[in-house]
């Protein structure tokens, strides 16, 4: 085993984690990842025989979850990828305030503390860009524009990032990514994200219902997410550390209309139902910037918006998801009950 370059994923089994490991373990990594399982781990069965891959079912809020998950007889990690979290807004508000903390805050800490424990070089940290919020003057926000956080969700992801940015000379180097919306087809997908939740709506009902009609939102592929990552992995340490990034890019900037008018393009018998809604959720309505990510770690994406509904589209047609429907797809819904 000497040599091989080991990751640990804390939330590996979920819709980026899963992915990730497939590209990680392509790449010639050895792959430890730290889950609970909420959500099943069927994502994880592809690669259960892998020799670099390793999983142990935990809890990232337990003081020593990862150090005692990691195999004695490979390398300390090189770096720690923290995907783990109660993610999105229906998920935090259903759990509440207190919980939401433990998982999404504490647990960074605990998860930084450990990496920084095991030798590791790098923390790559995945926050969102509903920290930005609205944006005041309709320019697109930047890295270094102010946080308005509108939902208890994006509140723990900014008080994450403080605490990361305050360990930016701690020897295992803080990165900070803010993903854009995600879409597209994982061993664990979610059909709780605009973009697959519209297409799964409009095959299996052939009707959408619209919320929030004219506001404005960034979208980028699953795939290019772990394009990302791994340039995080693999760039130099000036470049990241006690960096944050947008994950995305300008050719994902739509308005929930738009998005509408593409998925009809490919299901045309759609019936579209438009509503007002204010509530107190993540009421984003932004245009984003990420010239910064362009710049620095040269990431341009793969996949377009129309590549993604064309991807969900065929999934679900030729039946490679079984019920598409079950609430073990969506985040929310399945921590309710």
């Amino acid at each position: 085993m000497e040599g091989k370059r080991h990751i640990v994923i804390t939330g590996g089994a979920g819709y980026i984690g899963s992915l990730l490991c497939g590209e990680l373990l392509r790449l010639g990594y050895q792959v430890t990842v730290v889950d609970t399982l909420l959500f099943g781990g069927e994502s994880l069965l592809g690669y259960y025989h892998h020799p670099n891959f390793h999983f142990v079912k935990a809890d990232v809020t337990e003081p020593h979850a990862l150090i005692q998950a990691v195999r004695k007889e490979w390398n300390s990690p090189q770096a720690v990828i923290h995907l783990a979290a109660i993610v999105g807004f229906p998920a935090c508000q259903a759990v509440g305030r207190q919980v939401a903390w433990k998982y999404n805050v504490d647990a960074t800490r605990l998860v930084f503390e450990q990496a920084v424990q095991m030798g590791a070089k790098r923390f790559i940290f995945a926050s969102t860009y509903s920290n930005y919020g609205i944006s005041p003057d309709g320019r697109p926000v930047t890295e270094e524009s102010p946080l308005n956080p509108q939902s208890l969700y994006a509140e723990t992801k900014i008080a994450a990032e403080e605490y990361l940015l305050a360990q930016k000379d701690a020897p295992t180097a803080p990165l900070i990514f803010r993903f854009a919306t995600l879409y597209g087809i994982s061993p664990r997908t979610r059909f709780d994200l605009i973009i697959n939740q519209f297409v799964l709506e409009a095959f299996t009902r052939r009707r959408l219902i619209i919320y929030q009609r004219g506001y404005s939102r960034s979208f980028v592929h699953v795939y290019d997410v772990i394009r990302g990552l791994v340039m995080g992995l693999e760039a130099e340490e000036s470049l990241i550390r006690g960096e944050i990034y947008n994950l995305g890019s300008e050719e994902g900037n739509y308005t929930k209309d738009e998005i509408v008018q593409l998925v009809l393009k490919r299901l045309p018998e759609t019936v579209v139902e438009y509503k007002d809604l204010s509530f107190g959720g993540d009421m984003r309505d932004i245009t984003v910037s990420f010239e910064k990510i362009r710049r620095r770690l040269g990431f341009y994406p793969t996949r377009t918006v129309e590549d993604g509904i064309r991807e969900v589209l065929r999934a679900l047609s030729e039946g490679l998801i079984h019920s598409p429907l079950d609430e073990r797809y969506r985040n929310a819904q399945f921590i309710v009950q």
